[in-house]
């Protein structure tokens, strides 16, 4: 396959971080970008909520805002996406310069604030995706969550539920962006326990043909008893998994970017040691009786193997694709297999918590 981002990369770069990703969006819905010509290896084959996934490495909520290149992305060789984060009304986001790139840490601070083309319009992409031939293979998330001004956060999140519950292969309830003014807020106990509840029953009151699993997706800036409270709210509602972690309001020792003290959430290779421990202490809190998805800081297959081995069934990358390119998915997969191999197993779900055991 040839690397669009070895051709385009130097390119890019000389662009506004927030400019360079636009342009990708535009190259990938035109077909400049080139597919995966490399078939997956059997080993990495997982099956989910009842849904079939030819590898469990996906691409994380944020790089596909608005559902215009998921089938560009899985023909790259995900084996699932997720698009989103997507809010009931169409919203800017907050004023830029929002975005930064950390090149000599390998990561990205921003600040976006959910901008958003709105549900109605994804919807419609959603329905034309489903409708044409094309349309039919892959896993396809959909992210949803609040507006920044919205006077009752509830019925955005149930809004957003009716809205793809027919559409979207898994739908992902976001409170955990830290660039939204009190989205985290509702990650406290009452008040997430509240918020499952009603979107539960309006998912159920929806009634889709196939009706998509409920995923939690939760900050990594979190305390030891707010996890535990987040693991037992997600136990008690019976939510269908919980993806682990967004982006870090913390900046690790020895970031050498010049950028580090922008606000924002932080993504990259300086989250993965957070993103990991608290994904691993996930897994403890539930017993490893549910799903979790593990995000943050993925760069490399090994990387992707110890978000596995700590108790991730699939794993979401995203910001390591704009330091490496659209090659990276495949290296990763190769890699991942190998780590597999060289344990003795056979099948990812059996490396699944395996530091645990």
């Amino acid at each position: 396959m040839i690397d669009y981002h070895r051709l385009a990369g130097p390119l890019l770069r000389l662009l506004p971080p927030e400019a360079a990703h636009g342009m990708t969006i535009r190259a990938l819905a035109a077909g400049l970008v080139p597919v995966s010509r490399e078939p997956d290896d059997p080993i990495l084959a997982c099956r989910l909520w009842g849904r079939s996934f030819a590898n469990p490495l996906g691409l994380a909520a944020g790089f596909d805002k608005d559902a215009e290149v998921a089938d560009a992305m899985l023909a790259l060789g995900f084996g699932f996406v997720e698009v989103g984060t997507v809010t009931p009304r169409p919203q800017p986001g907050n004023p830029g310069p929002r975005l930064f790139r950390l090149k000599e840490d390998e990561a990205i601070i921003n600040r976006l604030g959910f901008n958003s083309a709105g549900q109605d319009i994804v919807v419609r992409r959603l329905r034309r995706r489903r409708q044409a031939a094309s349309g039919a293979s892959g896993v396809t998330g959909v992210n949803i969550s609040m507006n920044a001004d919205s006077a009752d956060p509830i019925a955005d999140y149930i809004s957003g539920v009716r809205a793809f519950a027919g559409l979207a292969d898994y739908l992902v309830i976001n409170v955990s962006s830290p660039n939204t003014p009190g989205l985290r807020e509702l990650q406290d106990r009452g008040r997430l326990a509240g918020l499952l509840a009603q979107v539960q029953a309006a998912l159920a009151a929806a009634k889709p043909s196939d009706t998509p699993p409920l995923v939690l997706k939760i900050a990594p800036d979190l305390t030891p008893d707010e996890r535990r409270d987040i693991a037992g709210i997600a136990l008690e509602r019976a939510v269908d998994g919980l993806i682990v972690t967004n982006t870090t309001t913390a900046r690790p020792e020895g970031l050498k970017s010049r950028r580090r003290g922008e606000p924002g959430g932080l993504s990259g290779r300086p989250l993965l040691p957070l993103a990991t421990e608290v994904l691993s202490d996930m897994y403890r809190l539930t017993g490893g009786g549910m799903p979790l998805v593990g995000v943050g800081g993925v760069a490399s297959g090994r990387d992707a193997y110890a978000k596995i081995r700590a108790g991730a069934t699939l794993v979401q990358l995203y910001t390591a694709l704009v330091y490496q390119g659209s090659g990276l998915i495949a290296r990763i997969k190769r890699e991942l297999a190998a780590h597999l191999r060289a344990d003795g197993f056979t099948a990812v779900a059996q490396a699944v918590g395996a530091d645990h055991r």
